[in-house]
């Protein structure tokens, strides 16, 4: 089963098959077990080893509790991941109004510019996967504050495309 495991502004493609694991292309050993009776997990990953506490945010968010740090993880397996592609639902957004490629691709259209206005659901960037052109859209409302890609651009699963501000009213 193929991954993006998204932390961050950063997103890794992990596939796992079996009890093998690649991280990005590069073969990793690991193994994870739940601690019975508490919210954590022994992780061995690398030769290294790590108890991870981990809460679920509901969906395919994480929060990770990992040497005294707390990190929010988005966990999407490659299914669920073309189906937003496709569908526009969810596609790409990361907090704070950033847009992403979910997937490696060309740049065939902008549809915003900086500056603009756009309603929840806009298209905001195309972008050609597969021989299929995939329309990402804003997650909410909101101003265009940059937007990071061209036309013609090739860019890779989790490359930066559009900022947004929120139109929502800072509480």
């Amino acid at each position: 089963m193929k991954y993006a495991v998204r932390v961050g502004g950063r997103v890794w493609e992990v596939v796992v098959e079996g009890g093998r694991l690649t991280v990005d292309g590069r073969r990793v050993d690991g193994h994870l077990a739940a601690v019975p009776g508490t919210p954590l997990v022994h992780l061995l990953l690398g030769g290294e080893s790590w108890t991870v506490a981990a809460e679920s945010l509901g969906g395919s968010r994480w929060a990770l509790g990992v040497a005294g740090e707390r990190l929010e993880v988005e966990v999407v397996d490659e299914r669920t991941g073309q189906i937003r592609a496709l569908t526009g639902t969810g596609a790409g957004a990361l907090r704070g109004g950033t847009v992403v490629a979910p997937m490696p691709g060309l740049v065939v259209r902008i549809e915003v510019e900086e500056g603009q206005r756009v309603e929840g659901g806009a298209g905001l960037v195309v972008v050609e996967a597969m021989k299929m052109e995939n329309e990402l859209r804003a997650p909410h409302g909101g101003q265009v504050e940059r937007v990071h890609v061209r036309v013609g651009e090739a860019v890779e699963r989790g490359a930066v495309l559009v900022t947004l501000a929120s139109a929502e009213p800072p509480r």
